[in-house]
C-alpha cells in the first residue's frame, strides 16, 4: 500500500492541488496531513475546506493551534525579532479572515495520529513547536520515536525534507543512583524519522512543493518534489495585502528555517 504524507500547506491552494494530482498519479491509497494548514499563504479557508472534503486524517500544526489559542508569544518559535514581526502580521491577517467553522475544525485536530507502527506529528509527538532537525542528538531523536512506540515517525515543521535512520543497536545506561553503579543494557531496533518538507512554503532552496510516499509493501520512502504555478500564489499574496516578503521567499524556496537557537526546546506555555 502507498501512503502519502504531506505537511505545512500554509494557505497555498495552488500547491495543494498540484500535490493532490501528483499523489493520485503515484497511486497513493491513503493520505495523512501533518498540519499547518494556514498561515503565511493567501487561501487558508480554501485549503482547510479541501482537506475536510477529502476526509484526510490531519494533525494540528503550530499555526493551526495559534489561530485557535492566540499567537504564541514564546520566543522559541522565532529566531529573530524580524521573524517574529512577520509572524505577527501573518497571524493577524489569517485570524481576521478565517471562517468560524474552519477555526472550530482546527481546534479539534489531534496532536498525533497512529497507524500500526507509524506515527504522524507536526513538530514532534511532544509538541507542535519542536523542530526535529537532522543533526539533532541521536539519543534525543531516538527518544522521540520510542516515546510513541513507533517504527517510523513522520514530521514536518522545518519545511526541509529528510530521512534519518537511527540504526539498531544496544545502549548501555550506568545507574549511578545504585550502590554498585551497575549497568543496564537495552536493545533498540532500527527506527526512522521522516520529515516530509512543505507543500505550501518549501525552504529547501526551490519553490517546488514536497511530500512523501511511503510504500508499506517494500518499506520504501520516496521524497516527492512537485512543480506548480507558484507565481500565481505569489501574486495572490501581494493582492491580498500580505507582506511581499512572503511572496519573495516562496519564489526563492529559501533554505533557512525559522527555528529556535535550540531546536530541541519544547514550548511550555
Amino acid at each position: 500500500m502507498k501512503i502519502a504524507v504531506l505537511s505545512c500547506i500554509h494557505g497555498n491552494f495552488e500547491a495543494l492541488n498540484a500535490v493532490l494530482r501528483d499523489l493520485d498519479h503515484q497511486g497513493a491509497e491513503e493520505i495523512y496531513c501533518l498540519g499547518d494548514l494556514v498561515g503565511y499563504g493567501p487561501h487558508p479557508n480554501a485549503v482547510v475546506e479541501m482537506i475536510r472534503s477529502l476526509d484526510i486524517p490531519t494533525c494540528q500544526g503550530c499555526w493551526d493551534e495559534d489561530i485557535v489559542e492566540g499567537l504564541n508569544a514564546c520566543e522559541c518559535s522565532y529566531p529573530s525579532l524580524l521573524a517574529e514581526a512577520r509572524g505577527k502580521l501573518a497571524h493577524e491577517w489569517t485570524n481576521a479572515r478565517i471562517h468560524e467553522e474552519v477555526r472550530d475544525y482546527l481546534a479539534q485536530l489531534p496532536l498525533t495520529l497512529k497507524r500500526d507502527d507509524l506515527c504522524f506529528a507536526h513538530g514532534s509527538p511532544q509538541n507542535q513547536h519542536e523542530y526535529l532537525m537532522p543533526e539533532m542528538n541521536a539519543f534525543a531523536a531516538l527518544e522521540r520515536v520510542l516515546a510513541v512506540d513507533a517504527r517510523i515517525l513522520f514530521c514536518g515543521h522545518t519545511h526541509v525534507p529528510y530521512v534519518r535512520t537511527l540504526e539498531a543497536g544496544t545502549m548501555t545506561v550506568r545507574l549511578h543512583h545504585t550502590p554498585d553503579q551497575r549497568e543496564q543494557a537495552f536493545t533498540t531496533p532500527l527506527r526512522r524519522i521522516v520529515n516530509v518538507g512543505s507543500v505550501g512554503e518549501p525552504r529547501h532552496g526551490r519553490p517546488n512543493a514536497t511530500y512523501v510516499i511511503y510504500d508499506t509493501d517494500g518499506d520504501q520512502i520516496t521524497l516527492r518534489e512537485v512543480e506548480y504555478d507558484y507565481e500565481k500564489t505569489c501574486a495572490a499574496i501581494i493582492d491580498q495585502g500580505l507582506p511581499p516578503i512572503f511572496a519573495w521567499r516562496l519564489a526563492q524556496g529559501l533554505e533557512f528555517a525559522e527555528r529556535a537557537d535550540d531546536p530541541s526546546h519544547v514550548c511550555e506555555r
